[in-house]
């Protein structure tokens, strides 16, 4: 068996040469097969391989100067808010006396007279030292103990370019303050209001991105918060509150009115509506009754529950579901290539940049220089390019999971974007797989209630489907007597003392009744792909039932929908010709192939995909070949177990109008993610130069460090901002 993937969180990562460092690091441990590394839930994923060692595993990230912790599958995101709060206000005390002391003098010269006539600038210097230099030592101190480290070791991040920059300004206007003797006259000027405001600006971009990125993985949160705490367990008929975590299969819960479950069951006792939106996103709240399953974390409406445990703590439906999202949140998608590409050259270029900038104002306009470099270094933005795809994920992927589309494999989100044909299933998909009474003709003289309760009480000791629609029909009913099964053409008892057939046309042949009056009705009912029951008794046909496997209700719209835009749709089914033809027919199908064994139905898939990238959407064990076979496998969540391991998207509604809201979700992600990439590349290719000082010559333009350290903040939370858009997708 192949080792589960495991999810650690990450300390430290902050830009995408962070990321792009530890996945080196990480792949380089003997026995990691795959990592994965996500920005914007600060979390790494590996796939292990033959002799991992978890503890060489988490030395190599520590080394690396990213410490890690493995996550539990329900373990909240760690709330890196608080600690970015603390230190914004803090740098914000220490930084503002001096922002106001030198711009304000800069503005309201009286204000700089003031300064001059009391303590002098040298005094002004000195004080603005001592608050800059507790500010990079306090609050800044995390840009530092990051940075430099990674810039010894020759891979410089997000924080080797701040620490340089600000370390430059700090250390430079040091010396003009305490050794002045050692600069020309022309460069005596103090930096020290660049270097705090920095510090403040960059930490209050990360707190806005840190929220950010929390309402970005909200829907995990959201799912997380779902699971009760405790549960109300009897043991020997006394109830005790025990928390979950300790439920095993087999205990039974009490479950009052109101009251989210606490792990999946079966009901034993009681009856009540139970809310299941959270995991279908169907509004409408679903009966129960004893023999019924339920679904820990869905709520119990207005009637009290007695439940036997049949899943708890991580075998949940709730711990699936938070596993399946959270990997599809941390998967690769295909263009994640191209930026892992750039980034890995993207700091050492920023450096060469800003050395070239230096040396050349130096040459020019020593007086500029520091400022033009410093704002090279700040303005350069690799958190913009390393949030781009995997924040766009996390939304896409955490609305998807609200409308009760769940993507097992995150690749699939890109790859259904592209999708140019969709296969369905029928039964069970196109239909709601489960026969029921469709139509009823009565001889002369003859009540449908009587009919039906004499056929129904026949066919209440049948298990076949058509026996389970007709009693369906009628409620329960009493058993009749001397029952016979007519393998595969019907049955007959005894029902107050009187023989009732009930089977198809030729049972009723063999037993020399005659068909003619229901013969012509009988055929147009086939032809539309339902099944003709006869009911007899006496000697004479009395009524003519029909069972079909009803269309479900949004099938149309769903075809519908996805031929509306341009997506080719077909139906593959192993029912016979006239059943699928009909169903086609009434729906709008064009394309149908018919009595279909499994790996015919592959083949037809095949043939399909020849037009281009082919989604097949089904719910059987039988169609697990073809869910592995076509580029997106949709699995219906009301199906086979089987179907849904086999799948890569899972629709829980069971509702296949999931299907064209998955293509437009996936569209709407890949939209964002092409938006956010282009923003970010865009960004550093032009304002990198501009923060060099290009337009100084012709328009006397030169960025400030400060607005350099804001447009970098701004950047990001763009790049965020973007994403949370998918949040108001609907799909429709």
């Amino acid at each position: 068996m192949i080792p589960a993937p495991e999810r650690f969180h990450v300390t430290g990562l902050h830009c995408a040469s962070c990321v792009s460092r530890l996945e080196r690091t990480l792949t380089a441990v003997p026995g990691v097969a795959e990592v994965h590394v996500n920005l914007a839930d600060a979390s790494a994923t590996v796939a292990p391989g033959k002799g991992l060692s978890r503890t060489t595993l988490l030395e190599a990230a520590q080394r690396a100067g990213f410490p890690m912790e493995r996550e539990n599958d329900t373990l909240e995101t760690v709330d890196e808010t608080r600690a970015l709060k603390r230190d914004v206000r803090l740098a914000t005390l220490l930084v503002l006396p001096v922002f106001l002391v030198e711009m304000g003098g800069h503005l309201f010269p009286p204000l700089h007279h003031l300064i001059m006539g009391s303590i002098g600038m040298q005094t002004s210097w000195v004080l603005q030292f001592l608050l800059i230099a507790l500010t990079l030592a306090g609050p800044g101190r995390r840009f530092y103990r990051a940075g430099v480290p990674n810039l010894m070791r020759g891979a410089p991040n997000m924080d080797s370019l701040v620490a340089l920059g600000t370390g430059a300004a700090f250390l430079y206007s040091t010396i003009v303050t305490f050794a002045p003797a050692l600069l020309p006259d022309a460069g005596r000027n103090v930096y020290f209001e660049s270097a705090g405001v920095i510090v403040v600006l960059i930490l209050f971009g990360r707190l806005l991105e840190a929220r950010a990125k929390g309402q970005a993985n909200a829907a995990i949160q959201a799912l997380i918060g779902l699971q009760p705490k405790t549960a109300h367990v009897l043991v020997n008929g006394v109830e005790e509150d025990r928390p979950i975590a300790e439920l095993t299969r087999g205990d039974l819960l009490r479950i009052r009115p109101g009251e989210r479950l606490p792990a999946d069951g079966t009901v034993i006792e009681g009856q009540s509506a139970v809310d299941e939106s959270m995991m279908t996103g169907e509004p409408l709240p679903v009966a129960k009754a004893p023999g019924d399953t339920v679904t820990g974390a869905t709520v119990n409406g207005t009637g009290a529950l007695l439940v036997e445990v049949t899943r708890a703590g991580d075998k949940t439906v709730l711990a699936d579901i938070i596993r399946m999202v959270r990997r599809a949140q941390s998967t690769r998608l295909p263009v994640q290539d191209l930026v892992d590409r750039i980034t890995a050259i993207f700091v050492p270029a920023v450096l060469a940049i800003a050395l070239i900038t230096l040396i050349t104002w130096l040459a020019l306009a020593p007086e500029y220089a520091l400022t033009a470099a410093v704002s090279v270094l700040i303005i350069a933005c690799p958190c913009a390019m390393g949030l781009a795809v995997p924040v766009a994920i996390m939304v896409g992927s955490g609305r998807a999971a609200e409308l009760g589309i769940f993507f097992r494999q995150g690749a699939a989100l890109q790859r259904l974007g592209d999708i140019r044909a969709v296969a369905f299933d029928k039964t069970g998909t196109l239909t709601e797989g489960a026969p029921a009474l469709s139509h009823l003709a009565l001889a002369e003289g003859e009540t449908g209630d009587d009919v039906l309760r004499k056929a129904a009480r026949v066919e209440a000791q049948s298990e076949h489907p058509i026996a389970r629609a007709i009693v369906a029909a009628t409620g329960e009913a009493p058993a009749a007597t001397g029952f016979k099964a007519h393998i595969g053409h019907g049955a007959e008892a005894m029902v107050d003392g009187t023989r009732i057939l009930v089977g198809s046309a030729r049972m009723m042949a063999g037993e020399n009744l005659d068909l003619t009056p229901f013969a012509s009705e009988a055929a147009d009912r086939a032809a539309l792909g339902e099944t003709p029951i006869f009911v007899a008794w006496e000697g004479r046909i009395r009524a003519l039932l029909t069972i079909a496997d009803p269309i479900r209700s949004t099938s149309r719209d769903t075809i519908s929908a996805l031929r509306k835009d341009g997506i080719e749709v077909a139906m593959l089914t192993g029912d016979a010709k006239a059943t699928g033809d009909a169903v086609a027919r009434s729906l709008g199908i064009d394309h149908v192939v018919t009595e279909t064994l499994p790996d015919q139905k592959v083949a037809a898939l095949k043939t399909l995909a020849q037009s281009g990238p082919t989604a097949f959407v089904g719910d059987g064990i039988n169609d697990a070949p073809a869910l592995a076979t076509a580029d997106v496998g949709i699995a219906i969540g009301t199906g086979t177990d089987v179907a849904m391991e086999t799948a890569d998207v899972v629709l829980m509604s069971g509702d296949p109008a999931g299907v064209p809201r998955a293509i437009s979700l996936s569209r709407a992600t890949l939209r964002t993610i092409r938006q956010n990439l282009g923003w970010a590349f865009a960004y550093n290719i032009l304002l990198i130069p501009v923060a060099a000082g290009v337009l100084y010559p012709a328009f006397g333009i030169l960025l400030s460090p400060m607005l350099a350290a804001l447009a970098m903040a701004l950047s990001s939370l763009a790049v965020v901002t973007n994403a949370l858009r998918l949040k108001t997708v609907t799909g429709d």
